[in-house]
């Protein structure tokens, strides 16, 4: 494993990172999505337009943002404004709309979308002459798939949406990141597929990066242990060798604080005390390898830290509720059938 605990978990949910479909948009308008029911990134590249959430509860518009501003612009029925350079992520659970004005209408956005095979669709009132040069708005959407691990971690560490702004720190490289999204999927060229999906991906970096910038709005959890930089060297210790007995003593040390000093200040942003932390990354490892790899359980177990079978079979089932070996048996079914 490697020191760095956002790339660890990035690589332990299997996160791909794939950009859609993009619309054009003139005059008047507004689009209605159904809900993804997975993570979804919507993006500008030009002009402004309406993010309205059906549905979503009080304080899902904006209450987590990566260098928000005072969100002053930010109004109708709940809606946030997202402007040229701004990029949105969401958890997917609703039905969304994306328009010019919330009070208008909205058209059905899946029939939009099937009716052209363009990357780019045109919409709104002057759809005829909304290209991406002409057009008043130029967006691109995309998705985050997760697999179940991903979803247990990220979805219910996230909140309702994170509005990363075009005057974030991060926001120079995601300007960056967006122009070459254009460009590839208005080129169509050899190898856009890919392309597109490593760019998304590192957008998706970004928006995380400019959401732990802000340590103080991120709830208890995982999530905001990793943006403390007071606990950030006993989290890379933990990372770099999970394997390791690790003791309360050397954690602390590491982060330059007594014993009781660190065991509060990681329970209080972790949620958890720092060696039952350790404990449930071990057993996040416990199940990726058990479901992609043929390492024998002996091996497992003891590159996970513990000195028998017997000890990390009690504590995968106290932890997974399964033993280890039908646990593999149950994925492996699930993957080939």
């Amino acid at each position: 494993m490697s020191a760095d605990p956002l790339s660890d978990t990035l690589a332990l949910t299997d996160a791909r990172c794939a950009i859609s479909r993009g619309f054009a948009a003139g005059g008047t308008w507004a689009l209605r999505f159904p809900a993804p029911n997975r993570l979804k990134l919507t993006a500008v590249v030009k002009g402004s337009y309406w993010l309205v959430l059906d549905d979503a509860d009080d304080g899902a518009d904006g209450g987590a943002e990566g260098d928000a501003g005072d969100g002053a612009g930010d109004s109708p029925e709940k809606g946030v404004l997202l402007e040229a350079g701004d990029v949105a992520v969401f958890d997917g659970r609703h039905p969304f709309v994306l328009a010019s004005d919330p009070a208008l209408e909205p058209v059905d956005a899946t029939r939009l979308f099937k009716d052209s095979s363009e990357p780019i669709v045109r919409a709104g009132e002057h759809a005829a002459d909304a290209d991406t040069e002409s057009a008043d708005v130029v967006s691109v959407g995309g998705h985050i798939d997760l697999n179940r691990a991903g979803e247990e971690l990220l979805i219910q560490a996230l909140p309702p949406l994170i509005h990363v702004r075009a005057t974030a720190d991060e926001a120079p490289v995601l300007r960056w990141l967006l122009d070459q999204l254009l460009r590839e999927m208005a080129a169509d060229r050899a190898g856009t597929g890919f392309a597109t999906g490593q760019l998304t991906q590192l957008m998706f970096v970004q928006v995380l990066r400019a959401y732990l910038a802000d340590a103080e709005s991120i709830p208890v959890g995982w999530l905001r242990a990793l943006a403390d930089e007071r606990i950030a060297p006993a989290l890379h210790l933990m990372h770099g060798d999970p394997g390791r007995p690790w003791q309360l003593s050397e954690l602390a040390g590491a982060a330059a604080m007594s014993r009781t000093t660190f065991a509060s200040r990681f329970r209080a942003v972790a949620g958890v005390p720092p060696l039952t932390y350790l404990h449930n990354w071990r057993m996040r490892l416990a199940e990726r390898a058990l479901r992609e790899e043929d390492t024998p359980i002996s091996s497992l177990a003891l590159s996970l830290g513990y000195t028998s079978d017997s000890a990390f079979s009690n504590a995968f089932k106290r932890t997974i509720g399964i033993a280890p070996k039908r646990y593999r048996d149950t994925a492996r079914a699930a993957a080939t059938g």
